[in-house]
């Protein structure tokens, strides 16, 4: 295995705010480094819009289909939302008030992504110290302390050394670019996946890096971890996810025709754990595509689950599986039947008053079924990870399904029971209010109370093909969903006397003529 590289890192500010702050609400991908997407308190009603602003300027289309990432806003404790934005050349951040959505401050950055056809969510994240964090070009990450104030004190750090990227910057700006959500542990230090696609003056392989809440950058490539030559990188839009006891890091690492999920040393990034991905059903190596921005999800009791491709493809509707594992990776346990595309949050038993099985939390995940191979018959689901059920899609034994909701808009000129995709890669959960917010394909952002299994919604814009988008919570219990590359920002009450428009049960509504 090739050594592991360490440098001490310059940097114009390493200590953290030396202030008290208020606990960071939603941190990055899936609101926390479990990539649970629990709600900090309980949301709001979908009553109205309270404010938008773009996350992408210049938003291009593939046929009529807008087929691009974009990263997880994140919400400080005292309410100031962080929001990457794509521009017409470039990245930015903007800091934006929760209640009324004024621009606080912003930042350009010179990040470049790995890929422009399948472009990735830009890279930033929000640590438990109230630093943020954000990519930059050669695979550099910025910082800024005092995201809250509009002027905070911030650098710039590289995993490889700053003097080494200050010194010729010009082939790490044009070989090495970050190509995953920053995750950051609880003491600050933060985890990423970089690819580096041509030489440089350090030799750098595409791999994971580690930089310290101290400044000290580490790495190791990808194939080093995997110990397969064959493996090319970090799977794009994979991110890392922490163990509850901050001891391991978990990140998929994928080649041509084969993948791993790994477990890494927090410290060290050496291997803990390995596991080769592979499809359920077929026994064939899973696939996982650049397309998806499935992330790992460890639960309370140190499961991890990670979504992948089936192998053959569209064997299993294009639904891909959730494969589960213990903590060490040593053994398999029941799958779940969609995975592809999705970071599965993770629901307390509790918030499901009809659940009367024995696990202690459920899995709130996507549960899409793609129109041509499966029918278009698009749900959402809660599964219990720890009973079975025969797959309605194939032979294999899955989690059981607790409670589906299948959408409820028909999409017009298909066939009946054609309906929107939801569109979520990450959903937030209400524990308290016993519900998940989801947001789908046919303009709407959608609460599930799983108490009464009605959806209430409010229409955000025209229906769009999209790639799939997050949805998360702030301390005040403002909702957030991103649509047709749209940030919104939806709360309030609801008049009274007038009764919020609900679906039952599982049947498609059919829009009425515009």
């Amino acid at each position: 295995m090739k050594p592991i590289v360490s440098a001490v890192i310059a940097c114009l500010c390493i200590a953290a705010s030396a202030h008290a702050q208020a606990k960071p609400a939603w941190r990055g991908h899936a609101g926390d480094a479990q990539h649970t997407a629990a709600a900090p308190r309980k949301p709001s009603q979908l009553a109205r819009i309270l404010w938008s602003t773009p996350v992408d300027e210049d938003p291009q289309l593939t046929g009529v289909a807008l087929l691009r990432h974009y990263g997880s806003p994140m919400i400080t404790g005292a309410n100031t939302v962080l929001v990457p934005v794509k521009t017409h050349d470039g990245f930015r951040i903007e800091a934006r008030t929760g209640a009324t959505g004024s621009e606080i401050w912003r930042e350009e950055t010179d990040f470049i992504p790995a890929r422009r056809d399948l472009l990735p969510s830009f890279p930033a994240h929000l640590t438990a110290q109230n630093r943020l964090y954000f990519a930059g070009a050669g695979g550099t990450v910025y910082f800024r302390d005092d995201p809250d104030l509009d002027r905070g004190v911030g650098g710039q750090l590289a995993f490889y050394g700053l003097s080494n990227y200050a010194s010729d910057p010009t082939p790490y700006n044009e070989q090495v670019m970050i190509d995953t959500p920053i995750t950051a542990d609880e003491a600050g230090n933060i985890y990423f996946g970089f690819v580096v696609t041509g030489p440089t003056p350090l030799d750098l392989e595409s791999g994971i890096a580690r930089i310290g809440i101290d400044g000290t950058g580490t790495w190791i490539a990808a194939r080093d971890v995997a110990g397969d030559d064959s493996i090319v990188e970090v799977a794009q839009n994979c991110a890392p996810a922490v163990s509850a006891d901050q001891s391991t890091i978990y990140v998929a690492v994928s080649g041509r025709s084969v993948g791993y999920l790994v477990a890494l040393d927090s410290a060290t990034l050496q291997r803990t754990g390995i596991a080769r991905l592979r499809d359920p059903s077929s026994g064939n190596d899973a696939m996982l595509f650049d397309s998806s921005s499935a992330s790992p999800t460890v639960g309370p009791d140190g499961d991890v689950y990670y979504g992948v491709v089936e192998n053959p493809i569209a064997s299993h509707h294009s639904r891909g599986w959730l494969l589960h594992f213990t903590s060490d990776l040593r053994q398999e346990r029941t799958p779940g039947s969609f995975g592809w595309d999705n970071t599965v949050s993770v629901v307390p038993a509790s918030g499901v008053p009809s659940y009367r099985g024995s696990s202690p939390y459920l899995l709130m995940s996507k549960y899409n079924n793609y129109f041509g191979s499966g029918g278009g018959h698009h749900e959402i689901a809660i599964l219990d990870p720890n009973a079975t059920q025969r797959d309605r899609f194939s032979n294999v034994n899955v989690m059981r399904e607790i409670k589906t909701k299948l959408n409820p808009t028909q999409v017009p000129g298909a066939a009946p029971g054609v309906v929107y995709e939801w569109c979520i890669n990450s959903a937030a959960v209400d524990p308290k209010g016993k519900a998940v917010i989801a947001n789908a394909e046919d303009g709407h952002a959608y609460r599930w109370d799983l108490r009464t299994d009605e959806l209430t919604d409010l229409a955000l814009n025209a229906p769009r093909f999209e790639a799939y988008t997050p949805t998360l919570v702030g301390p005040d219990g403002t909702v957030y969903v991103i649509n047709d590359a749209k940030l919104y920002a939806i709360g309030g009450r609801r008049v009274t006397g007038i009764r919020p428009k609900q679906v039952r049960g599982g049947h498609a509504r059919i829009p009425s003529p515009s």
